[in-house]
């Protein structure tokens, strides 16, 4: 009796549930979070959004550098034929400045000096933290568990869709230009969609291996989300790293 019960439970969902299971994990994308909230419905100050334009810069530079790694580990030619294309999308090609750019216009945009953003000045600590945890991961998965952490992808239309209709009259302030990065992305993000699912259909066969898969996505939810906790202390509670803390005492060489 055991056995037909573990027999059963170790049935592979078919293709079209385990999408549908990948999917719903789009209710914790961090759309949903305060943050981004305050800054969709138009309540975010100026030191918000510049704050968020900031620290998002270090997972902008640092996605090419993950799909690297996809890269790196992955011994298929005709999936880096298609893969490599993120990066030429974020470093640019030809005369194509690439996303990396588009999200310095952005800060530009935004009033903020390009030179700080670009030196990652104002990066807080808990986004870095999360940031570099999705490098690493990919540094050390399988290139299809790394595919699959990108597949927050999946929701990120909407996001870059909201900002495009709401910001330039919640935020006339943004110059307009600023904001060529969620139009590129637009359909970027529907191309990439379409090949890292793709992937994560074809690799994830067995029971085991999709729900791994879905705790990979929940991961990359993971990693969203902690990087707007990290900014809403910082921006919103006014509460930065190490607030309260006596000044670090001056010490002789």
């Amino acid at each position: 009796m055991s056995q037909t019960h573990d027999a059963v439970q170790g049935n592979a969902w078919p293709r079209d549930v385990f999408e549908a299971k990948l999917r719903a994990l789009g209710a914790r994308y961090h759309i949903h979070h305060p943050y981004h909230r305050l800054m969709h419905e138009g309540r975010a100050t100026r030191e918000q959004i510049r704050g968020w334009v900031a620290n998002r810069y270090h997972y902008q530079v640092s996605i090419p550098i993950k799909d690297a790694n996809v890269l790196a580990n992955c011994p298929d030619p005709a999936t880096r034929r298609l893969w490599v294309q993120r990066i030429l999308d974020h470093d640019g090609v030809g005369d194509d400045p690439g996303g990396i750019e588009a999200w310095l216009a952005l800060a530009e945009a935004c009033g903020m000096d390009r030179t700080r953003v670009a030196a990652e000045a104002d990066v807080l600590p808990g986004v870095r933290f999360a940031v570099d945890a999705y490098v690493n991961f990919a540094r050390r998965a399988s290139w299809q568990e790394a595919a699959c952490s990108s597949l927050t992808e999946l929701f990120a239309p909407e996001i870059h869709q909201q900002r495009l209709t709401g910001w330039p009259d919640h935020y006339p302030w943004i110059n307009d230009s600023g904001l060529t990065y969620f139009r590129k992305r637009l359909s970027e993000a529907r191309r990439d969609v379409a090949h890292g699912l793709t992937v994560t259909l074809d690799h994830f066969v067995t029971r085991a291996d999709q729900e791994r898969a879905l705790e990979i996505l929940q991961f990359k939810l993971d990693v969203l989300w902690t990087m707007l906790d990290a900014m809403w202390m910082a921006y919103v509670e006014d509460r930065p790293p190490y607030h309260g803390c006596p000044a670090v005492p001056e010490v002789a060489e």
